[in-house]
């Protein structure tokens, strides 16, 4: 590992124009490359003090060894060059998105004498021109189906098409008018042409003129009294009219724009993209990346559009790139749009939408980003091999004499030192078990100090493992599942019998320690502790000063944030649960003649806080148990309550009171 200062630059040696640099490692590999608007201060900040830098950068540092630049004239050349260099050298520290799955394009090969309608994946050719991407092959394959009708252009393949000619005689489509049949020289390559032309035009946004055009041959030949080609305009326009029923108008001022929304954690970022031509959704496309350092959204979007733009021209640009956050410094906005507008030919905006339904589009697009990362990570957790490897990762990280089967993760939570709640959530063999979950209230601790109320959530969690193992002298505290870990009363598992191999804490040192404590103060030797701090993602062990950095990109970090998140997730949800309980409490407490069960009675009866505050006096006096002058006093009081925006419902069948 490096020293950052033993390659440092000689002071003032940087200079202070835009440029790129690139770090490379004792190897010259190229392991990062970045541009700057001034090369002097970028570059100061990656050679301060290691322990100011984020965690992910100051990995970088200190793995290159040596550092360089290249001056530009301005920032538009800076991430052209900047681009270049990625795809050159691969950085093994730039953020690189993957498609999360091969999208199909509609692909036209304009540039063959004969132009071919195909579907295709993959990378894209030159002398082809693409729409799209869709989810699914089938959806461009019926759209295609159905335009042939109207534009009947090639869609064989070269071999069939080769045949054709050798043999005089089309193939089934050219019998059947979905293709003009150029092989055997119904058209020439001019009028196939000029089909080709006006497919592309109508797949590119240009629908209403084609669809006008069609009614107007249509009633014309009606006049004429050529039923006959009437009628077959007349399926013409029934088939465009399907095509466009397809794509559904969501900008209604036709405007042609790419929406791009992301679903952003600690180690991974998700991207979805939906092109909008015309005001129609066109296609969709998804794309999943590692986070390799502390970028902000803004700068996550800046690379993204790098890598989907690269190589495009024309129409793959857009007029307009709708993103959810742009830097702060407006020449970085300005330079980004100067590139675009370059390859486009044509005034290019990068804007965040504030408003209306631009705004809209963009929340569902950010919506889909969500559901594509949940997915991702259902997907990577679902995996056996993976997490048995997240298992192994874990064990040898943490020197623990067998891999943890099952985890335990503890989390506190409070609302300003009150309502302090504590959370345990188990994962078995890498996944969730949450009939094992359990809730903590935390009293008679002070609610600002999570440290000790970690002490006595852990305290009674262990307590409570070594009561039950009381009753069962032969099986010792780390034993695994058998016939005497269910109570023979009840027949159930015994809710705390089960040890197990680790037990991890949402915090940092602090919280490490008072677990260790609480566990020592128990005789509990035989259980490992750790922390995971969220900020840094940094492991942490009882007794040591410095934390365990396992690999960004390691299955051991992945597990252990899911644990950490799920109990964080605990934790909150049972804290809001209780928030909202004591709220609802403390409106109908002052009520007079009003107890626990009517209030009760009263809840289930409208479903909500909401709702009662609507309610008149006289259908308040309609539950039962609830007379006149006691409904004047609850409507009273319900509407001198402060919070008039939240819900409470009270689950009819528990009686617990939920926070909507």
């Amino acid at each position: 590992m490096a020293d950052p200062s033993t390659y440092r630059p000689a002071p003032g040696s940087i200079p202070t124009q835009p440029g790129v640099y690139r770090f490379r490692d004792a190897r010259r590999r190229v392991i990062y490359v970045g541009k700057a608007k001034n090369l002097r201060a970028r570059l100061s900040s990656y050679f301060q003090d290691i322990a100011a830098l984020h965690p992910r950068t100051a990995t970088m540092v200190t793995t290159a060894a040596s550092v360089e630049w290249t001056v530009v004239d301005t920032e538009v050349e800076a991430l052209q060059l900047e681009y270049s260099w990625i795809k050159e050298y691969d950085p093994r520290f730039n953020v690189k998105y993957r498609d999360d799955k091969s999208y199909p394009w509609l692909a036209v090969t304009v540039g063959e004498e004969f132009p071919r309608v195909m579907v295709g994946r993959g990378a894209k050719r030159k002398g082809t021109r693409y729409f799209g991407p869709y989810s699914h092959a089938w959806a461009i394959r019926e759209t295609v189906d159905q335009l042939l009708r109207v534009f009947p252009m090639r869609s064989c393949s070269n071999g069939v098409f080769k045949r054709s000619q050798q043999i005089g005689r089309p193939c089934l489509l050219g019998y059947i008018d979905k293709c003009a049949a150029p092989c055997v020289g119904r058209v020439d390559a001019a009028e196939h042409r000029r089909i080709v032309d006006d497919f592309c035009a109508f797949m590119g946004g240009q629908t209403n003129a084609f669809v006008k055009r069609v009614e107007r041959e249509m009633y014309a030949a009606s006049e004429a009294l050529d039923f006959e080609r009437a009628a077959r305009l007349r399926d013409d326009l029934g088939a465009l009219q399907r095509a466009l029923e397809k794509q559904t108008v969501v900008l209604g001022d036709g405007t042609d724009a790419d929406v791009i929304a992301l679903a952003e954690d600690p180690l991974e970022v998700a991207v979805q993209i939906f092109h909008v031509r015309g005001g129609r959704i066109r296609g969709q496309r998804g794309w999943v990346a590692d986070r390799t350092d502390d970028s902000d959204t803004a700068e996550l979007v800046e690379v993204f559009l790098q890598q989907l733009y690269a190589g495009e021209s024309g129409d793959g640009v857009p007029r307009e790139v709708l993103v959810p956050a742009v830097s702060a410094d407006p020449g970085h906005r300005e330079a980004l749009e100067a590139w675009l507008t370059e390859l486009r030919g044509s005034r290019v905006s990068v804007r965040v939408p504030q408003r209306g339904d631009k705004r809209s589009l963009q929340q569902t697009v950010e919506r889909n980003a969500k559901q594509a990362l949940a997915l991702h990570k259902t997907k990577r957790a679902s995996d056996l091999t993976t997490r048995s490897r997240a298992l192994e990762e874990i064990q040898a990280a943490l020197e623990l004499p067998e891999a943890p089967l099952r985890i335990e993760c503890f989390d506190i939570s409070n609302l300003q030192g009150t309502e302090v709640v504590g959370s345990m959530v188990v994962f078995e063999d890498g996944l969730p078990r949450k009939g094992e979950y359990r809730r903590f209230v935390v009293r008679g601790v002070d609610g600002q100090n999570d440290v000790a109320s970690m002490h006595e959530v852990i305290t009674r969690r262990f307590r409570r493992l070594l009561d039950e193992r009381a009753d069962i002298p032969e099986i010792g505290a780390t034993s695994g599942e058998g016939p005497a870990l269910v109570d023979p009363d009840t027949g159930q598992p015994r809710k705390f019998a089960y040890a197990p191999g680790l037990v991890v804490v949402d915090g940092g040192a602090p919280q490490v320690a008072a677990a260790q404590r609480a566990l020592d103060e128990l005789g509990i030797d035989d259980i490992a502790v750790c922390g995971l701090a969220k900020k840094l993602e940094e492991v942490w062990l009882p007794g040591q000063e410095d934390p365990v950095i396992l690999p960004r990109s390691s299955e051991a970090l992945y597990l252990l944030q899911r644990v950490r998140d799920e109990a964080h997730r605990f934790a909150i949800t049972h804290h809001r649960n209780r928030r909202s309980k004591t709220m609802v409490e403390s409106v109908l407490d002052d009520v007079p003649g009003l107890g626990e069960v009517r209030r009760r009675t009263l809840l289930r009866h409208f479903g909500s806080l909401r709702k009662l505050r609507a309610a008149t006096v006289e259908e308040i006096a309609e539950v039962p148990g609830i007379g006149p002058r006691t409904a004047r006093a609850i409507a009273d009081a319900v509407a001198r309550a402060p919070g008039r925006g939240q819900t409470v419902r009270v689950n009819t069948a528990t009686g617990e009171v939920e926070e909507g």
